[in-house]
């Protein structure tokens, strides 16, 4: 039994071309939807700035280490943040600052009051959503810097 060959036509070319290109653009808007939902903002806005304070940075993360401080802030259900310390000497002050990541808000600025046992809470409060916060930390003479990102 012989089959009847069918024959190749504009439609089955038309076919696998709309086909591909279908494939193509999908492919496109999922990376594209990826790497929009993935940006997370600017480290810095303008490198040759930034390059030119790189080895200060350097020294006073050097210089933060050597203190032996550490600092973790968290946010609690109110926005307040609690910043949990260890080997912070008694008598010290925090600040720091709240910036939003993609600039869709204005940079909080944080004072901290103590409430015991190397933990601060801050004055302010902050709205949900992602934020990078700098730390300050100075007891007397002595200074520690150092940042995290809350979520």
């Amino acid at each position: 039994m012989a089959q009847a060959r069918k024959n190749f036509t504009g439609r089955h070319m038309a076919a696998i071309f709309v086909g591909a290109f279908a494939i193509v653009i999908a492919v496109n808007l999922a990376m594209a939807s990826v790497a929009v939902g993935s940006f997370h903002g600017t480290v810095v806005d303008n490198s040759y700035v930034a390059s030119q304070n790189y080895n200060g940075w350097l020294k006073q993360a050097a210089a933060s280490k050597a203190l032996g401080w550490q600092a973790v802030p968290h946010r609690r259900a109110d926005g307040r943040v609690v910043v949990e310390t260890l080997a912070v000497p008694a008598g010290a002050r925090i600040t720091g600052t709240a910036e939003h990541p993609l600039g869709l808000r204005a940079d909080t600025p944080l004072t901290f009051a103590p409430t015991g046992k190397g933990s601060w809470v801050s004055n302010q409060t902050l709205v949900p959503g992602r934020w990078q916060v700098r730390l300050a930390i100075r007891a007397g003479s002595e200074a520690w810097a150092g940042e995290a990102e809350l979520r």
